[in-house]
């Protein structure tokens, strides 16, 4: 009964694809149209069958995590292109809708970021160990989307190139104070500092960032000019020349949107600029996935802008600019994949073999809403001042040698 249920279910929600599907009792199932690449799912206890009809969502990753769901030749890409490619199917789906229903009432209490369950939510994710993130970032641990100029480009230069657009919209100029808000391992504030002679401030809650950052600036001599504090943003007093963000607003939770931004402000010098840069969906509001909440991010939130901007424009702030980031983050996840693939066994000695797992499906579920779906990265420049930036976008672009001499030719 519950695999006819389950059968019917899915051949509702993916309609495009070509997914076979072996189910406990021995039978097949055909699911899609029939086109694209062959992805072979086995199902291989009739309780992964009962959790895939009440909560499939959370039930694939957890599946997958636990060996009920296999597929052969591993081919997880395969498998959760077809889920995401169909999702506006999902989303009108009679079945889904219930349950997203039901999401969307308790998202406010899931994501009711006080401080001390801030701490709680950080440390599930940022304090596991170090070594675990050498396996698969690149050398300045840049834990966030890139930005590629050419496909050619490495993951190390897709990170340099990141920081650079990032510091470029900061308008930074020597002796500035900056404040990092959720610093990281202090990649982007020690490159701020060395780069641009700036004093950074980088405030986090994981102590193990906190104590890696610390004694990298150490290490690099620069801890005259970078400080970095286990402390919440909203105990950081200012005022700030310049405020960056990166990575760190899907942490913030929904009903505090406003006090983030007023926080800002209140830090801000009357000429400050701070940069916000976080995943955000180019879609309506929707649910954190119960997975990503349960296993990787929990009190994690992608934003639409829509519940953005209201908060921004509240706390008496100049949106000066907007820019959208699509596909660079598939991207850098594809990199972050195949470096945790070709490490996966120093991963398993860290942990074991269902965290790889879990690993696994995280980063290629990731990679795929960002290919298929609807996340993007946002990037919003914001001040207390309307004249605080340039008018036009030219100092992001400045004319490089050759340029220059292709305009004197002609």
């Amino acid at each position: 009964m519950l695999q006819h249920l389950l059968v019917r279910n899915l051949r509702s929600l993916l309609r495009e694809g070509n997914i076979t599907l072996h189910l406990p009792d021995k039978s097949v199932a055909r699911i899609g149209d029939g086109l694209g690449p062959l992805v072979v799912v086995r199902l291989t206890t009739s309780a992964v069958v009962r959790r895939l009809v009440w909560n499939p969502e959370l039930a694939l990753g957890e599946g997958y995590m636990n060996g009920e769901i296999t597929i052969d030749g591993d081919d997880l890409h395969g498998l959760l292109r077809v889920v995401v490619s169909n999702f506006d199917v999902q989303a009108s789906s009679l079945w889904m809708r219930a349950i997203r229903v039901i999401r969307m009432l308790r998202r406010r209490f899931d994501q009711n970021n006080f401080a001390s369950a801030s701490r709680r939510n950080v440390a599930h994710h940022y304090d596991l160990s170090s070594t675990l993130y050498d396996l698969f970032l690149d050398q300045d641990r840049q834990y966030s989307c890139a930005y590629f100029k050419s496909p050619e480009d490495s993951l190390e230069q897709g990170q340099s190139q990141k920081k650079a657009h990032i510091a470029a919209k900061l308008l930074l100029e020597p002796g500035m104070r900056v404040l990092d808000i959720g610093c990281g391992w202090g990649g982007t504030a020690l490159s701020l500092a060395r780069d641009y002679g700036v004093n950074v401030l980088g405030v986090t809650l994981s102590k193990e960032q906190h104590r890696i950052a610390t004694a990298r600036a150490k290490a690099e001599g620069l801890s005259d000019r970078v400080k970095f504090k286990l402390c919440d943003y909203r105990d950081v007093t200012g005022p700030f020349d310049r405020i960056v963000s990166v990575g760190m607003f899907e942490h913030v939770g929904l009903p505090h949107y406003a006090a983030y931004f007023q926080t800002v402000r209140n830090l801000l010098t009357p000429d400050g600029v701070a940069l916000v840069h976080t995943i955000g969906r180019s879609a309506p509001p929707d649910a954190t996935n119960p997975w990503i909440a349960r296993y990787i991010f929990p009190g994690g939130y992608i934003p639409a802008m829509s519940e953005v901007l209201p908060a921004i424009e509240n706390a008496d702030l100049f949106l000066d600019d907007v820019e959208c980031w699509r596909l660079h983050y598939a991207t850098t996840l594809r990199h972050w994949f195949d470096r945790f693939e070709a490490n996966s066994e120093k991963a398993a000695e860290i942990y074991d073999d269902r965290f790889v797992r879990m690993w696994r499906f995280y980063l290629v579920a990731s990679e795929q809403t960002f290919r298929f779906g609807r996340q993007v990265v946002f990037q919003f420049q914001i001040s207390r001042r309307q004249d605080a930036v340039p008018l036009t976008r030219d100092y992001l672009y400045p004319p490089t040698p050759s340029t220059q001499l292709s305009r004197a030719a002609e």
